[in-house]
């Protein structure tokens, strides 16, 4: 079964900014329905859904509270249809400053554990919100976000790093057990994004060297992960699941 992404309606998790108002916004230049979901960012996602017109809308949860997604869940379908695609992207806080992350000798479980709760957690709780609709209607499609330092961990962000290895280790045995009912579920995974909010306290001196070192030139933008994320959407990717698409300019070989 395949839909084109103008059929569908999309929800976006940590969507008010940064890389997650670039896949909404994506989405709606396609012409999808885009739900916005905020965890605290109202104002940046109130302001995105106005932007992007009537088939998008902002919707609040915490998607580590399985009751706040189920919620939202129901808000979505009642305003935009239920979701048929579930791209998750929100990230706990978190901020790429190589000078402020904790070392091995000071890091705790808790700084992992934080982090995993919102990325592997949260996915797992929107999944299952969404996992009675996609096995009814026979379709569904979920994009997980991941790092191309699971690959190469040029800087050891270790908590950020084994959360996110841990989702590419939840996608791989979701598409597995969805399959069957007609789900796929990829991830894509970038390198330094110009700029996030979280990588906005990288130095610019990081910036130009992580571009004099891949293939392509330069650093790879918000814009240029999220059309990537529509391939895992779109109906040319059908016959995808389970896979990690790498989107760094060539930085990380995968």
């Amino acid at each position: 079964m395949t839909r084109p992404i103008s059929d569908l309606t999309v929800l976006v998790t940590g969507a008010g900014r940064g890389l997650g108002a670039a896949i909404a916004t994506a989405f709606a230049r396609e012409g999808a329905r885009v739900a916005i979901n905020y965890r605290r960012s109202r104002a940046e996602a109130e302001a995105l859904a106005q932007t992007l017109g009537p088939r998008a809308a902002a919707f609040q949860a915490d998607v580590t509270d399985a009751g706040a997604v189920a919620r939202m869940v129901d808000e979505i379908t009642g305003r935009l249809g239920a979701p048929d695609v579930l791209v998750h992207n929100a990230l706990a806080d978190f901020s790429f400053n190589g000078e402020a992350r904790s070392h091995l000798d000071r890091l705790t479980w808790a700084e992992i554990a934080a982090q995993a709760e919102t990325a592997v957690g949260g996915a797992l709780t929107c999944l299952n919100a969404l996992r009675p609709h996609f096995v009814e209607q026979g379709f569904g499609r979920v994009v997980t976000i991941g790092t191309n330092l699971f690959q190469n961990p040029v800087v050891p962000y270790h908590d950020y790093t084994a959360a996110k290895g841990a989702l590419l280790a939840l996608t791989r045995t979701a598409a597995k057990e969805l399959g069957p009912s007609g789900v796929t579920v990829n991830m894509v995974s970038g390198g330094l994004l110009r700029s996030t909010d979280a990588s906005r306290a990288t130095p610019e001196a990081v910036f130009d060297i992580v571009a004099g070192q891949t293939p392509l030139g330069r650093v790879t933008t918000p814009e240029d992960m999220a059309d990537a994320v529509l391939f895992f959407a779109s109906p040319w990717a059908r016959a995808v699941t389970g896979q990690n698409m790498i989107v760094d300019g060539g930085l990380v070989f995968g």
